[in-house]
């Protein structure tokens, strides 16, 4: 007998040879996919293949199939649709989970890219369940951004501005060449020695023909840049590089840190987004009392006035003004022209009056009263110097018709609940990011086009959340509260997850919170 361990031998015949059933696990994640799947209606998210709509030849692959390998690849950082075929073939918990059946990369594929829809209805379920559980709750959520990777390259990239540039430099190229040539010409010289040849004039002119016709595009679109590889990707812009992109757009509860909403972006900024990512937390959680916080790339006063209206609390710091910037010259800021709200007037530095005149202008959307005093105030005025340049007779202040509210806005913010809510939004947002890069290793899209994208950028925010749930109750737990969703009954579930929370040693801070927000909820 040897020293060491022997295997089996690959050849020898087992009577009774294990089960694929044998070889997983219990509390292997694979059983929580196939338990969670298994609850979900495929009739009312409206999946279907392509192969589903053809009556000849063999039978399509059923929905619930292709979406359990989804599942199980963004889970384990698997989302190629070849790769994912690979371990259909080698991978035992893959084997398990789609039974021995095969489907094509190309299978695979399709249905990813054509169920966008799909795809973000099963993202939302998924985050009401958590919400009838008790685990969302919304009484604080965050937002926040981040720009990823489309597929699609810079090279293929068509802009305005360069495609002018380039066109300029073009026709400068041939006028100097036409210039030189003529000079040559009437000094009887030889053109043989010319650093440029016609042949290559004769390919700039076609580089120039193909630029004009990309700027003839872009009129056509009305677009400023275009990708031509995806028509909906655009270039954003990091402290170190630009990059085509997306910008993944998700609202977090404070709570467990689970995502409540998430939607796409094509511009290179935040600032149109607060309003919809709040509406769409608010729509989730169904709290009335919901407050919703972003940082200071999110601070827009129309998108302010829209949550207002819409009753949604917000908590978002405003930019840096010129106030608490460094001033390079020794010029007054707006800020110390100071707004008189029963004279309806400002008062600048020297208590002049600026009054109100009819007039107004539209800027950005928004339309503004102008504020002005007399060029005869201006002119012997001895802070004339801090306030105005040479060339300007009179001071003219703008203000937003509704800046009331950004000023009963700007006294909020300056309160220490606020600030104690700005300084905790960077602790609630960040964490799902750093997940879904680090952990999940996503930072790239793989499809094109925003509508496949919608798709796509669900599917990981309801991987990321799966994963929580499982982290935070356990995948015993987890297929006890699928049974409950079929028997739709979730009374008893509720209880014992928020028990194997407490006992488990989970947040115990938080749990304390979701009870006593249960037991209110109990008593209406």
């Amino acid at each position: 007998m040897g020293i060491y361990k022997q295997g089996l031998n690959r050849k020898q015949q087992l009577m009774f040879p294990p089960s694929l059933d044998e070889l997983v696990d219990e509390d292997n994640i694979v059983r929580a996919i196939e338990a969670y799947i298994d609850t979900l209606d495929i009739s009312k998210l409206n999946i279907r293949t392509k192969k589903s709509l053809i009556k000849d030849g063999q039978p399509a692959f059923h929905p619930k199939l292709l979406l359990k390998i989804y599942i199980y690849g963004y889970l384990n950082k698997i989302r190629s649709s070849r790769k994912l075929e690979q371990e259909i073939n080698r991978n035992i918990e893959m084997m398990w989970l789609t039974q021995g059946l095969r489907p094509s990369y190309k299978t695979i594929a399709n249905f990813r890219k054509d169920n966008p829809k799909a795809l973000q209805t099963i993202f939302k379920e998924f985050s009401l369940l958590l919400k009838d559980i008790k685990l969302i709750t919304g009484d604080l959520v965050a937002i926040d951004g981040a720009f990823l990777r489309a597929n699609a390259s810079k090279n293929t990239l068509i802009m305005r501005k360069t495609l002018k540039k380039d066109i300029a430099k073009i026709d400068e190229d041939i006028k100097n060449y036409m210039t030189l040539l003529e000079t040559l010409d009437k000094e009887d010289k030889n053109t043989t020695n010319l650093k440029i040849s016609k042949d290559e004039i004769d390919k700039l002119l076609e580089k120039k023909e193909q630029f004009q016709e990309d700027l003839d595009m872009l009129d056509a679109l009305g677009k400023e840049q275009h990708n031509k590889t995806d028509h909906d990707a655009t270039v954003m812009s990091k402290p170190a590089h630009n990059l085509m992109a997306y910008n993944s757009q998700i609202a977090v509860d404070d709570t467990y840190k689970f995502i409540v909403a998430t939607d796409i972006s094509t511009s290179g900024h935040d600032l149109d987004q607060l309003h919809n990512m709040a509406t769409k937390s608010k729509e989730i959680t169904n709290n009335p009392n919901i407050i919703v916080t972003a940082d200071k790339g999110y601070y827009s006063s129309k998108e302010l006035k829209k949550c207002i209206e819409a009753g949604i609390e917000t908590i978002v710091p405003p930019r840096a003004t010129a106030k608490t910037k460094k001033i390079k010259s020794a010029r007054f800021s707006k800020n110390q022209f100071i707004y008189n709200h029963d004279k309806d007037c400002y008062i600048c530095p020297n208590d002049q009056e600026l009054k109100k005149i009819e007039k107004q202008y539209e800027r950005d959307g928004r339309m503004l009263d102008v504020y002005r005093v007399s060029s005869s105030y201006c002119r012997i005025c001895p802070l004339k110097k801090n306030c105005l340049s040479d060339a300007t007779p009179n001071k003219q202040m703008y203000r937003w018709e509704h800046e009331n509210i950004i000023d009963s806005y700007t006294k909020k913010m300056n309160t220490q609940e606020a600030k104690a809510i700005v300084k905790k939004r960077g602790s609630i947002v960040e964490h799902p990011f750093g997940t879904i890069k680090r952990t999940l290793g996503w930072d790239h899209f793989l499809v094109r086009t925003k509508k496949k994208v919608l798709g796509e950028n669900a599917l990981i925010m309801f991987t990321y959340n799966f994963r929580r749930l499982l982290n935070l109750i356990g995948i015993a737990l987890f297929k006890k509260l699928c049974i409950a969703i079929k028997m739709n009954d979730l009374t008893k579930i509720r209880e014992e997850i928020a028990a194997y929370i407490l006992m488990s040693g989970v947040n115990l801070a938080y749990f304390y919170r979701y009870f006593y927000f249960y037991k209110i909820s109990v008593k209406k």
